[in-house]
């Protein structure tokens, strides 16, 4: 795990800092090849550029979003993004976190991929890439 990211944790409360190093394990056990790295203010992991899933502290607790999981199948995601192809969940305490789930949607977003790395240069459009 990338510096920046244990650095984030150290910056959260102590129920905060559980529910991220619990996801932040769990997504370095099962996505082993993703780039980690502070990106926007917060931890996000990366293929080949592409962000496939991150968390934030927000108001509402610690969001976790898959860029992708709109597109998953299986246990949906609470709170769907009204532009783009992301999905999230909010969890304030660790003992929310439903690992079966979690699994899940990691596993989901080996397979399912939105080109978010080259929106910009496609003005917004969005092509999946798997």
């Amino acid at each position: 795990m990338h510096a920046d990211t244990l650095n984030y944790h150290n910056q959260l409360s102590a129920t905060e800092k559980a529910v991220c190093e619990l996801l932040a394990s769990q997504i370095e056990l099962l996505l082993p090849e993703a780039e980690n790295k502070v990106w926007h203010a917060h931890p996000v992991w990366f293929f080949d550029g592409n962000p496939i899933v991150g968390y934030s502290k927000q108001k509402a607790g610690i969001r976790l979003m898959f860029w992708s999981g709109a597109s998953f199948s299986g246990p949906v995601l609470p709170v769907v993004g009204k532009k783009f192809k992301d999905a999230s969940v909010f969890y304030t305490d660790a003992a929310q976190v439903d690992l079966t789930s979690l699994q899940h949607w990691l596993a989901q977003a080996t397979e399912i991929q939105w080109d978010y790395k080259n929106l910009v240069r496609r003005k917004g459009i969005l092509e999946r890439l798997s």
